[in-house]
């Protein structure tokens, strides 16, 4: 019999997917001290639980630990499940969901990960724990206050309310280990009932146990987190000096670290987060997030908070004539330089090469000038090494005319420059290139438009005092700023690009605090940074608090 013969369809194949669970640390406050594991699980995750603690400070940290997930993921509030996520993340697990649980710190360190630990295997649900940076070691690290090195002994305390059992206070004060007690703020419009002992017990519990008045105590709010305060004092003075720390404009409310040993006398000497030099400045940079992500990673290694606000919609030009004659000159050989003086006009090229099929290779035999390292960098990303540049005191179109050759026409086989730009650029460079012989294709590459105001509460903190300050890239961006939001107060501080922002900042009505030594945001955000370091040794050798600008006793806009 042929084995051929009336084949019988194949069976459908079915494909399931169990679920999981995950239980991630995401640490003490900071989105940046999570582990790649947890990233990991995060960029795959069906299903979301947020973490549950009702602290303010938690509100960034949500969208910057959401900000790994995939645009479909579900997010469920922690405080939405009716107080059963464990029971939520089994059931959707059950459905073969993969579902990440978000936990402050560590899932099994002063959390009840251990709960949702069980009811997955009580179900039968694959598990994982991925631990987190605790905040016990992590938090005084960040202070700068190192553990079991002066005293080989570290005893953890949790004053926390439902913080698993009695603390014996009177035992851990005639001890002479190091404290390190988690709590001792309540949130604010806690009740009663949900609180544990407040810093005034604390003192007085461990003095009445044994421990002197004297003995050294540092508490730090918002470990971890650019609102992070650290107050030294001793168990005698501390309640006093938290008070008045507040009320020079200090209070950070909870979660609260409290250390009590001889480590902590050496916080003022081996602080190193809360002192960068622009340590929880609100910074405003008007650019989009695509264009401000590496000015933003440098302002966040100089310990501000940025926030991206666009001042400019970028928009192809009205009509595309113009680009395509460009591009067929500079396949057929029309032109023996590029001049690209913005990141825009390189895309704008770049795409309509594209568009196409065609490369950068298209630039064969052309020579290319940049202006700027942001621009040199776009056209080293598209395959194409600047041959010329103006020099590093001065990346401006004025600059380039400096540095750039003559036309000869013994040397050079052709005459021609394209200039895509602007529909608003100067014509400062179109002007220097004719006078040394050269004739330029001046062409519209893409218009800048006003963007859309920001949202009331960014156009009220720009009026009203809520950044500290402001960063300016171009002239444009201080025209759209105010006209889109308004004229920054006079407490935040303004810094621009070059002469010709700060020209047009002093128009405004501004005053410049700063001006970066060359065209370059890196050099800008250097700056601002070099300024907040001299503000804050001001304030430290005059004996006054550092403060942030946002800080300061708020008056009338600035005016110059």
């Amino acid at each position: 019999m042929n084995a051929n013969a009336n084949p019988q369809p194949e069976e459908p194949r079915v494909t399931t997917r169990s679920g999981h669970v995950a239980l991630v640390g995401s640490g003490p406050g900071g989105a940046d001290t999570l582990t790649l594991r947890g990233a990991e699980l995060l960029r795959h995750a069906d299903v979301v639980i947020t973490l549950g603690e009702p602290v303010e400070e938690l509100a960034d940290l949500r969208g910057e630990l959401l900000s790994h997930c995939s645009e479909d993921v579900s997010v469920v509030e922690a405080g939405e499940c009716g107080g059963d996520a464990n029971t939520l993340a089994v059931s959707r697990a059950r459905d073969g969901q993969r579902v990440v649980r978000l936990y402050s710190g560590d899932p099994f360190f002063g959390c009840r990960g251990a709960e949702l630990v069980s009811a997955c295997h009580e179900a039968g649900v694959e598990v994982e724990v991925v631990p987190g940076v605790s905040a016990v070691t992590s938090v005084p690290t960040f202070s700068g206050v190192p553990l079991l090195t002066d005293n080989p002994e570290v005893r953890v305390l949790n004053a926390r309310p439902h913080g698993g059992g009695e603390v014996d206070w009177h035992e851990a004060a005639a001890s002479d280990a190091t404290l390190v007690i988690m709590g001792g703020d309540a949130p604010a419009g806690e009740a009663p009932e949900h609180q544990g002992p407040g810093f005034d017990v604390l003192c007085k519990t461990l003095i009445a146990g044994g421990r002197p008045a004297t003995a050294p105590v540092a508490v730090v709010r918002a470990g971890g987190t650019t609102r992070q305060t650290t107050v030294t004092s001793t168990l005698g003075r501390l309640v006093a000096d938290l008070k008045a720390k507040d009320a020079k404009g200090h209070h950070v409310t909870t979660p609260a670290l409290m250390v009590v040993g001889p480590e902590t006398a050496r916080q003022p000497e081996l602080s190193w987060y809360e002192t960068r030099p622009l340590f929880g400045w609100r910074v405003l940079v008007p650019r989009t997030k695509e264009q401000a992500a590496a000015l933003s990673d440098q302002l966040i290694g100089y310990g501000a908070v940025p926030e991206e606000v666009p001042t400019i919609s970028v928009e192809p030009p009205r009509t595309p004539q113009q680009m395509e004659r460009a591009v067929r000159g500079l396949v057929t050989g029309r032109y023996q330089w590029v001049a690209f003086t913005s990141v825009n006009a390189v895309r704008a090229i770049r795409e309509r090469l594209e568009s196409y099929g065609l490369d950068a290779r298209a630039f064969a035999g052309v020579r290319v000038a940049v202006v700027g390292e942001a621009t040199a960098r776009a056209v080293r990303d598209f395959g194409i090494q600047p041959d010329l540049a103006p020099p590093e005191e001065e990346q401006s179109s004025t600059g380039l005319v400096s540095v750039w050759p003559p036309y000869d026409a013994e040397i050079d086989p052709i005459e021609r420059v394209l200039l895509p730009r602007a529909d608003i650029a100067t014509e400062t460079l179109s002007a220097g290139l004719d006078k040394l012989g050269w004739e330029v294709d001046d062409v519209t590459a893409y218009r800048t438009v006003r963007a859309a105001p920001p949202p009331a509460p960014v156009r009220e903190a720009i009026k009203g005092g809520g950044f500290d300050a402001v960063l300016f890239t171009s002239s444009s961006t201080v025209r759209n700023l105010v006209g889109i939001a308004g004229k920054p107060h006079n407490t935040t501080a303004i810094a621009v690009i070059g002469p010709e922002t700060e020209k047009t900042a002093i128009e405004f009505g501004l005053r410049v605090d700063v001006v970066a030594p060359k065209a370059s945001v890196s050099a800008l955000a250097h700056a601002l940074s070099e300024y907040g370091a001299a503000k804050r040794r001001e304030a430290i050798e005059a004996g006054k608090p550092v403060l942030k600008p946002s800080q300061k006793r708020r008056g009338r806009r600035r005016k110059l």
